[in-house]
């Protein structure tokens, strides 16, 4: 699908609109169809985070934060980020549209002056991080009920 993928336009959030948007996606992908509950998918670092949407055509169809950590990973040194609550609605879900927010997310830790990236993938998407540089850095885990890996990504100086 080309034409679709070059449609897809990834924004940083701005206000509050663009806020319940992202929030909106993240209902429908981890607490509907995943059945991560709530209280476990919203969080404190919410408000602080960097969150960007993928749109479509001004429509909002993908969602991502970053977060930068208080301290690093184990076994690292320097400043790292945590990208997470990535979430691509189900209609949408070709055309590389994940691959742009983990991109867009990936290029605002660099401006940051980040080190690295630490990321809980879902097992079922490791490939997916694993074609893209990251690393395994735990065995699997289950957070929300849902088998996931530790994943780690040094960023270029």
């Amino acid at each position: 699908m080309p034409e679709r993928e070059t449609e897809v336009e990834i924004i940083p959030v701005d206000g509050p609109g663009d806020f319940a948007a992202a929030l909106a996606i993240r209902e429908v992908v981890f607490i509907e169809e995943q059945q991560v509950p709530r209280e476990i998918e919203r969080d404190d670092e919410d408000p602080t985070a960097y969150h960007v949407l993928a749109q479509v055509g001004g429509h909002a169809i993908g969602t991502g934060r970053l977060v930068e950590l208080r301290e690093p990973p184990p076994g690292e040194k320097g400043r790292w980020g945590q990208i997470g609550r990535m979430a691509v609605l189900v209609s949408n879900r070709r055309g590389k549209v994940g691959s742009k927010i983990l991109a867009a997310l990936e290029a605002e830790a660099s401006k940051r002056g980040l080190d690295g990236i630490v990321l809980h993938a879902q097992v079922y998407a490791h490939d997916f991080y694993v074609h893209v540089g990251y690393a395994d850095a735990s065995p699997i885990f289950e957070e929300a009920g849902i088998p996931h890996v530790e994943m780690r990504k040094r960023l270029a100086p």
